[in-house]
């Protein structure tokens, strides 16, 4: 009891020999995804309103402006990256428990991926145009071969991955400068079909819409798939290095994330910022995450410090215990309350209240889901579609 008493809340080890500070960051990092994508479902064309550039940052001209572009750069590619160092974590926790249980690998971890792909796809098809879990089912059964490599060969592929991200970002940047210059680039503006499709239409043809579309919505996961594979290798990379144990190493390895992360990162956002819109690409997909790391410093460096789970951890950890359930029940929550198959808030408010709106259907869903996830594991170990998950792969 003494020994709990003096160690940090994050990095203790639940009764099912979690660790809390995984936990916290996942929660952090699922709520923190839906504050970019907030945005997404209440823009005018919703997903395709912000792939077609009409969802661009205000910028600082005024106070809700600026206050809305704040809370957007504080997010935009951070936390999704942040959710996908971690996912690579998660597989590297994998890999060492069925080692530990003489199981065979990948061949464990293949249906657990292929699953993954399969929720993915129906929660593309029925919910959200921008999934993450299509991509994340694809690049883990690349990574899941790759942890039964040398760390070297591990390495090499790691940074081979990265540097070949950073000279596509660049090549799409300069093209997309160039096209602007030239006048290609359109107004950006949304059609007004495709308004009317989020704002009035049926369920039936927002499916319709996603599936004829699925090419273009479906093409962030193609044109990252470098830094998926990066953000993998070094989530697995950091977990080995015991960067969220609970000894003065660990502690030191996220102070210099905390450093290194938020000092490089910080910078080259606000360069990003400067050089919009021609800088988007590099903001959100380079700049975005080294912030990453530093906020994982960060949140770790805070959680260390912190002898007693008060509301807010505890929120974040339950969030984190079923991040699965999670990250698809707030995205069905803001289709039903933006879309007109709803509440059909978004166009019902429009810009009136915007940004402050939107900001607080962002901390309502977050409250939701942080009373409804611990209220949820009082009674059951496993979130609602973690459980099911685990009974299918089971069979």
């Amino acid at each position: 009891m003494t020994e709990a008493l003096h160690t940090p809340a994050g990095t203790r080890r639940t009764p099912g020999g979690r660790l809390a500070l995984l936990d916290v960051l996942r929660g952090t990092a699922v709520l923190g995804t839906l504050m970019t994508n907030v945005w997404v479902f209440t823009a005018p064309g919703a997903e395709w309103g912000i792939l077609t550039g009409s969802g661009g940052m205000p910028g600082f001209t005024s106070l809700s402006g600026g206050a809305e572009s704040l809370f957007r750069l504080a997010a935009d590619g951070k936390f999704l990256s942040m959710l996908t160092i971690l996912f690579g974590v998660g597989i590297a926790i994998q890999f060492d428990s069925a080692a530990r249980r003489g199981l065979p690998w990948p061949n464990t971890y293949r249906r657990r991926a292929l699953f993954l792909l399969a929720e993915g796809t129906v929660h593309f098809i029925l919910v959200f145009a921008w999934d993450v879990l299509m991509g994340y089912a694809v690049t883990a059964l690349l990574v899941a071969w790759l942890l039964t490599r040398s760390d070297r060969a591990r390495s090499r592929v790691m940074w081979w991955a990265g540097g070949l991200h950073l000279l596509l970002m660049a090549g799409l940047t300069a093209a997309l400068a160039a096209l602007g210059k030239e006048g290609g680039g359109g107004d950006g503006g949304v059609p007004r079909e495709v308004v009317d499709l989020y704002a009035h239409g049926g369920y039936a043809d927002q499916i319709a819409f996603r599936l004829e579309n699925a090419v273009a919505l479906r093409m962030e996961p193609v044109l990252t798939f470098g830094l998926l594979l990066f953000l993998f290798l070094l989530g697995a990379r950091l977990y080995r290095a015991g960067a969220f144990g609970a000894d003065a190493a660990g502690r030191r390895i996220r102070t210099r994330m905390l450093g290194w992360g938020l000092g490089l990162g910080i910078p080259l956002t606000a360069l990003s910022v400067l050089a919009a819109p021609d800088g988007f690409l590099l903001g959100r997909y380079c700049a975005a995450p080294l912030v990453a790391v530093g906020y994982i410093g960060l949140i770790g460096t805070v959680v260390d410090r912190v002898r007693r789970d008060g509301p807010l951890m505890k929120g974040l950890t339950s969030v984190g215990r079923t991040a699965l359930s999670a990250y698809v029940l707030q995205n069905v929550l803001c289709v039903l309350v933006s879309y007109g198959i709803g509440l059909g808030l978004a166009a019902r408010l429009g810009g009136s209240g915007r940004p402050w709106w939107v900001m607080g259907l962002w901390a309502v869903v977050c409250a939701v889901l942080m009373a409804g996830s611990a209220l949820w594991l009082r009674r059951f170990s496993k979130g609602p579609l973690e459980s099911v998950q685990s009974r299918i792969l089971r069979r």
